[in-house]
């Protein structure tokens, strides 16, 4: 069965928020944010998944003028939220982005562990490793982590977290009044972890979480990214322009899994996907016309250039795109495609940062419940993905096509599931819930 997750943000697409039905509430709208979550839930989602940054973005012109100016800016922090959305379903998974490269393992895997348990069982977490400068200032840094640097220490990072995860048995509390013993002292580890990046003496003062660990989501398409990705993810949130592309890149990470001495099918690669839907085609195509003609240049360049983490300031607008395939130090696979496909093309900078903008170089269907749910179907039959990431162009106050008339297309298709399993995510998402790896 195909998985689908679904994006909970105010909007991919960088002109969205400027549509007249779009809310734009500066990411803190809980009862916005709740109502999809259990919209999603009763589509029998696998998971909402909520991104996060750690910073407003100020790379574009050296200060954040143009971007609070032309774009939104204000995140709900993931892991809080998460916690409050487990209150309020049942059944859907919760996953969230930490920064390995910001974050604190300890701190970390207590909170995910916490979340699990609140949850029983549905929590995920989207390993990055941060893209800009910008974020690195609010964290004692003058810039951010080289490319490499940045992929060892997540490495480090997310073998910690499930060492501290093991580190407290699934049975060690025992909780024997008439012999006075609350816990099995040898139920319990100490880490003594002294490696490149991080000191943890261990153990976690969290009883290890339901599911084992939560699920480990990452999400890139460098090389680094596919090197630790084959060794740790779960799910694979990645970016893939076209059905062709995908299935070469599925291919390569499956393959890649088995030299790591992983099972193919223990790991779901989900590509996003930015629908642009109404109940006619000619409406679709006029929706995805106008929300083209809402982005402006300036958002689109400041948006582009603390992904890059390079200031497109300094180039003109209105000549060829500058070749920065070997200068980008933020999301190196993501642009290199953008840059290649820009010189190709012949686009002025301007050209490639509103291209850009449109969809974060995710495919985009435009078109009627019929189109997208064939489109979806074509790709997961081919061999391209084991399901989406659905990123919505913008977030409406009532109603959600992509849930009220996609998904049960898919169901009547029998791609999708119209039931949820008994038991946590690892359930839903057909994984085995892990060892413990110091036992």
């Amino acid at each position: 069965m195909m998985n689908i997750a679904l994006y909970l943000d105010a909007g991919i697409h960088q002109g969205g928020w400027r549509h007249p039905e779009a809310v734009s509430s500066g990411g803190t709208n809980w009862p916005l944010f709740r109502r999809i979550a259990q919209q999603a839930e009763a589509a029998k989602l696998d998971m909402i998944f909520v991104a996060d940054k750690l910073a407003i973005d100020d790379i574009y012109g050296g200060d954040l003028s143009a971007t609070v100016r032309s774009r939104p800016q204000g995140w709900s922090e993931p892991l809080t939220l998460l916690a409050a959305l487990a209150a309020v379903t049942d059944r859907i998974g919760l996953g969230g982005t930490v920064s390995s490269s910001y974050s604190l393992p300890y701190t970390t895997a207590r909170q995910l562990a916490n979340i699990d348990h609140l949850s029983g069982g549905r929590a995920a977490w989207n390993l990055v490793t941060s893209v800009s400068d910008a974020e690195a200032r609010n964290f004692g840094r003058d810039s951010h982590y080289s490319h490499a640097e940045r992929y060892a220490r997540a490495a480090e990072f997310i073998t910690l977290m499930k060492k501290l995860w093991d580190s407290f048995d699934d049975d060690a509390i025992v909780i024997d009044k008439a012999n006075a013993l609350f816990a099995r002292p040898d139920g319990f580890r100490y880490l003594n972890h002294h490696e490149t990046f991080f000191d943890v003496r261990g153990p976690l003062n969290i009883p290890r979480p339901p599911q084992g660990y939560p699920v480990v989501i990452q999400a890139g398409v460098s090389e680094a990214f596919i090197d630790l990705a084959a060794q740790h993810a779960e799910v694979l949130f990645v970016v893939q322009p076209d059905q062709q592309r995908a299935r070469r890149f599925y291919q390569t990470l499956k393959s890649k899994a088995q030299q790591y001495g992983r099972t193919p099918d223990r790991l779901r690669v989900l590509p996003g996907i930015v629908p642009v839907l109404a109940e006619t085609r000619a409406a679709a195509q006029e929706k995805d016309r106008y929300l083209k003609s809402l982005i402006t240049v300036e958002s689109a360049l400041s948006f582009m250039s603390a992904s890059m983490n390079h200031d497109l300031a300094q180039y003109p607008l209105d000549k060829p795109a500058p070749d920065l395939r070997d200068i980008i130090t933020g999301s190196k696979g993501r642009f290199q495609y953008v840059i290649a496909q820009a010189l190709e093309e012949k686009l002025t900078l301007g050209e490639m940062a509103v291209r850009y903008a449109e969809s974060l170089s995710f495919p985009s269907p435009v078109g009627t419940p019929d189109d997208v749910a064939a489109m979806m179907i074509a790709w997961y039959h081919s061999g391209a993905c084991d399901g989406f990431v659905v990123l919505p162009t913008y977030l409406e106050a009532s109603g959600n096509l992509f849930l009220e008339e996609v998904v049960p297309r898919l169901q009547r298709a029998g791609v999708f599931r119209t039931t949820y399993p008994e038991g946590t995510l690892r359930d839903t998402l057909g994984l085995a819930r892990p060892e413990n790896g110091l036992r």
